[in-house]
């Protein structure tokens, strides 16, 4: 019997390491398990809480990666930023609409057409240089443009609609 025991004992240590991190919900959409660092809502149909989406960094980390190298008018250099297309997400969620309002930690606020999203990889970025950005230096989201890939993104209107410090969008 104490061999009985012992077995499963070792069993259940292999496992419950592979158990899911995040719990799902009815709709399939796990629940964030860390802090919530980005909600959509909105004209969505897949969510998660209420009626949003709510999102921790180990979620949006789970998505399938992008990235490009670009300079931004607001960084002295280029660098590599990486993270989830913008349209990916919201094709996750189901998304039907004409615009995105996208709101910042600091209120900041723009409204980007979603075909945006289509005529350009306009990522939602997590990483510049592979490593998480903090909240100083445009974290710990930022809707973004591949600047240096269509010249006719360095216009002001491009520029007002790269969101930093991204923490909610609104699909309408």
């Amino acid at each position: 019997m104490k061999n009985i025991v012992l077995a499963w004992v070792m069993l259940m240590g292999c496992v419950i390491p592979w158990a899911p991190l995040h719990a799902e919900n009815k709709l399939g959409l796990p629940l964030p398990i860390g802090p919530v660092i980005l909600m959509v809502s909105g004209d969505i149909s897949v969510t998660n809480v209420g009626d949003e989406a709510q999102f921790d960094l180990a979620m949006l980390g789970a998505m399938p990666f992008h990235g490009f190298e670009t300079g931004t008018p607001w960084t002295e250099t280029s660098g590599y930023y990486s993270g989830p297309l913008l349209r990916n997400l919201l094709e996750m969620l189901d998304a039907k609409g004409e615009q995105v309002y996208v709101k910042a930690l600091n209120d900041y606020e723009a409204t980007l057409p979603i075909a945006d999203l289509y005529n350009y990889d306009v990522l939602l970025a997590i990483r510049r240089g592979g490593e998480l950005m903090p909240i100083r230096e445009f974290g710990p989201l930022w809707v973004l443009y591949p600047f240096d890939d269509h010249a006719e993104l360095l216009g002001e209107t491009f520029r007002f609609r790269s969101v930093w410090q991204v923490m909610h969008i609104h699909v309408h």
